[in-house]
C-alpha cells in the first residue's frame, strides 16, 4: 500500500476528501506517465470507499498516444539490401511492400499466393476477416521463383519448428538494421507502419490505406496522418501567399 502510504504523508494535517485527493492527483500529472496516475486513482479511491466509507469520483486521465516509429524509404531501402539470405529478404520485402502483420506473414501457405492475378490472400487475420493485397511487381518473379523451390504448405518455413516465430523475424530485422547503420528501434511492425505512411505520402486515399491494412475502424488509421512528415512539408503556409 506504498500508494496509500505516499498519499496520506502528503495529506498531512488536511481533511481527507475528494478536494485533496484531487490535488494530490494532479501534481503527480505534472511528472508521471497517464497509466502510472490511473494506477494511483484506483487504489486510493478504493481506500476511500472501503477504509473511510468515502464516495469519491475521478476521472482516469487518458493515456499518451504516442506516435510509431517509421521508416524513411530510403532507410527501408538499406535495411532491405542489408539482408542476404533470400528467404529473409523477402520477409522483409513482403512487411514493407504489403503491410503485413509479423503473425500474417508467419502463417503465410503457398496457395495464398495468386501469381496470375498478383494478389496474396490474408486468411482469418485479427478480427477473423480475410482481405487480399497486391503482390508487389519487382518481387513478383523472386516469389514465384522461392515458391517453386519451397516443397512446404508453409510459404516461409522454419526447418526446426515447421513456423518461423515472431522472435526469429524480430532477429533478422535487428541483424540487418544494424548492418544498415540504423539507429530507430525497428520491429516488424515498424514495417507496417512505414508501408501507411508511405502509401498515404503517395496520394493513396486512407479508406483504401485502411482495407490494405485490415483495420475495422477508420480511426485506426488516421494515426497515420499524424506520422507523415511529408504531408506536413507539402502544406504551404497563407504566410508565403503574401510574399
Amino acid at each position: 500500500m506504498f500508494v496509500v502510504a505516499h498519499f496520506l504523508n502528503y495529506s498531512k494535517g488536511k481533511t481527507l476528501d475528494e478536494d485533496i485527493f484531487r490535488s494530490y492527483i494532479l501534481e503527480k500529472l505534472e511528472n508521471q506517465e497517464p497509466s502510472s496516475v490511473s494506477h494511483m486513482i484506483s487504489v486510493i479511491s478504493f481506500f476511500f470507499e472501503v477504509i473511510l466509507k468515502k464516495s469519491v469520483k475521478l476521472p482516469h486521465p487518458k493515456r499518451n498516444k504516442k506516435i510509431p516509429e517509421i521508416l524513411t524509404p530510403e532507410e527501408a531501402g538499406r535495411l532491405i539490401n542489408s539482408t542476404p539470405n533470400i528467404k529473409h529478404k523477402l520477409i522483409l520485402q513482403i512487411l514493407y511492400g504489403c503491410g503485413l502483420r509479423v503473425s500474417e506473414v508467419i502463417n503465410l501457405k503457398k496457395n495464398d499466393f495468386n501469381f496470375e492475378e498478383n494478389l496474396i490472400y490474408i486468411r482469418l487475420a485479427k478480427g477473423r476477416k480475410d482481405r487480399f493485397v497486391k503482390i508487389p511487381n519487382s518481387i513478383k518473379e523472386n516469389l514465384k521463383s522461392y515458391s517453386n523451390l519451397n516443397n512446404e504448405d508453409i510459404f516461409f518455413p522454419s526447418s526446426r519448428t515447421g513456423k518461423l516465430t515472431t522472435a526469429t523475424i524480430q532477429k533478422i530485422i535487428k541483424n540487418s538494421s544494424k548492418k544498415a547503420g540504423i539507429k530507430k528501434n525497428i520491429s516488424p511492425h515498424t514495417l507496417r507502419h512505414s508501408f501507411a505512411t508511405h502509401l498515404l505520402e503517395q496520394g493513396i486515399d486512407l479508406k483504401i490505406i485502411q482495407k490494405l491494412l485490415g483495420h475495422s475502424d477508420i480511426k485506426t488509421t488516421q494515426i497515420y496522418l499524424q506520422v507523415s512528415n511529408q504531408l506536413i512539408k507539402n502544406v504551404k503556409s497563407p504566410l508565403d501567399n503574401l510574399f
